[in-house]
């Protein structure tokens, strides 16, 4: 049997709760407003984008099925003999890299870099027939990841929306304030009564809020990890989080290419090698005795003191990122890296990365993404309609009311502050815009405050004073 004394202290906690919100949550629901409102172009922009780029794999299996695929056949060629073919089909530039055939009735890819025409960030890619030695094919490859022409120029329409490094601004904008924008709404709905919560029986404006909060609910922990591992690769705040990972010893590693035998000669690129020193075919057999198994790419000596890279590519759970270093005289692995004994944050950069490109689970993984693209996309729509709605899209809505940062305790408001302001700071575009943010509505109070002294002005003089405006909250 509970007690009056037992039960004291929890209804107790609940006031004192909510009043430690009261003061906050105004300011909360501003922040959620003006982001929305003005930041919600440039995320629609990514997610229509993202969404295109979640069906780009299956596209790009199917548009050059022809480069990709072969008939499988009983033995395969050497690997020195294909990149024979390449070079013999494609003499220009020089090989930075092989990607023996992955599995049977897949295509070797012989990577040339220099190639005039591929450009920055690219190299040709020649496929070869591992079985026959007939060149299929060569198409522009996009770095490391193997994506030909139009996974390429999605995935740069995501990005950047191809003018380069300055429209990457745009998805970095995106990516630094939906996290903001998905933690607003999730404080918002939860300090809602349970009744204003309900979508069923209801119309108008109340319907849309509650279609656009249920939805923001159930997909908040996706739109997080969006924001967290999109902003991991950006221009500003991700220089800034691969310094904090260098300085606690958490950088990604890579295999040393130091031959110790000392200067070589003949191994400027692959097909020297296919007929000088140990050659690429026992390169790969070296690298087997290691257990690099496919998909593996090999890397030619970067210079006559430099060691063959073999390193496995496959980013698909589970992830293989092993790696090996091969002295082009001896033969002998010389280094190798292990992903198991990758840091921490590390391992995590790699399966976050992957996970938001839609690779570490294949098709499960590129039919989330679609399932968020297109969430996204509809709480963008409500959160417009829903503005419209309230004030026919005429005005930004009421202001926070003047003095409200005042009313926030000074033990939450200093703390609160200060975390902004070091965030802001190692999140540029998140800073930057709030700053604006912050103005703006400074702004728009003065301007509705000065209505109201002119309005109250006008009902002194015998006229009635106009009803006030409808809150934001309403």
């Amino acid at each position: 049997m509970t007690t009056a004394s037992s039960t004291a202290p929890a209804e107790a906690s609940r006031p004192a709760a909510r009043g430690r919100w009261v003061p906050l949550r105004p300011l909360v629901l501003r922040l959620h407003f003006y982001a929305g409102v003005l930041v919600a172009p440039f995320l629609l922009v990514a997610a229509v984008t993202g969404l295109l780029y979640a069906g780009s794999f299956q596209a790009e299996k199917l548009v050059y099925d022809h480069e990709l695929t072969v008939p499988v056949g009983r033995a395969q060629l050497p690997l020195s003999a294909q990149v024979a073919a390449a070079r013999e089909a494609h003499p220009e530039g020089a090989v930075a890299a092989v990607r023996p055939a992955p599995e049977a009735g897949a295509t070797t890819r012989v990577l040339l870099s220099g190639v005039q025409g591929t450009g920055p960030g690219r190299t040709l890619a020649v496929f070869v027939d591992p079985c026959t030695g007939r060149v299929r094919g060569a198409l522009p490859q996009y770095g490391s990841t193997g994506a030909l022409p139009l996974r390429t120029w999605i995935d740069e329409l995501h990005r950047d929306l191809h003018p380069g490094e300055t429209g990457r601004l745009y998805s970095e904008l995106a990516a630094s304030w939906l996290w903001v924008i998905t933690a607003g709404g999730l404080a918002l709905w939860f300090s809602r009564r349970r009744a204003l919560r309900k979508v069923r029986g209801t119309g108008g404006r109340r319907r849309t809020l509650g279609l656009h909060a249920t939805v923001g609910v159930w997909t908040a922990a996706g739109f997080l990890f969006l924001s967290a591992t999109g902003l991991t690769w950006s221009t500003y705040a991700g220089a800034n989080i691969d310094e904090l990972r260098t300085s606690l010893g958490q950088a990604t590693p890579s295999v040393s290419t130091s031959a110790p035998g000392g200067e070589h000669t003949g191994h400027g690129t692959a097909a020297d090698t296919a007929a000088q020193g140990v050659g690429l075919d026992k390169v790969l057999a070296a690298a087997r005795t290691k257990g690099l198994s496919n998909p593996v790419e090999i890397v030619p000596p970067a210079d006559a003191h430099s060691a063959y890279v073999v390193r496995q590519v496959q980013r698909s759970w589970p992830e293989k990122q092993d790696s090996v270093a091969v002295d082009p005289t001896t033969g002998k692995v010389t280094d190798e890296l292990r992903f198991a004994d990758y840091p921490v944050l590390a391992k995590l950069t790699r399966w976050g990365i992957d996970l938001h490109t839609g690779v570490l689970f294949g098709l499960v993984n590129q039919i989330a993404l679609a399932l968020l693209a297109l969430a996204l996309i509809l709480l963008i729509v409500w959160g417009y309609r829903m503005w419209w709605q309230r004030g026919r899209g005429s005005a930004f809505g009421r202001p926070v009311p003047r003095g409200a940062w005042a009313e926030v305790p000074p033990h939450l408001l200093v703390p609160a502050l200060a975390a902004i302001a070091a965030l802001g700071c190692f999140v540029p575009l998140l800073g930057i815009p709030l700053a604006g943010f912050l103005a703006l509505d400074v702004v728009l109070g003065e301007i509705a405050h000065r209505r109201s002294v002119l309005r109250q002005q006008k009902g002194g003089d015998g006229e009635m004073p106009p009803a006030p405006p409808a809150s934001p909250c309403s």
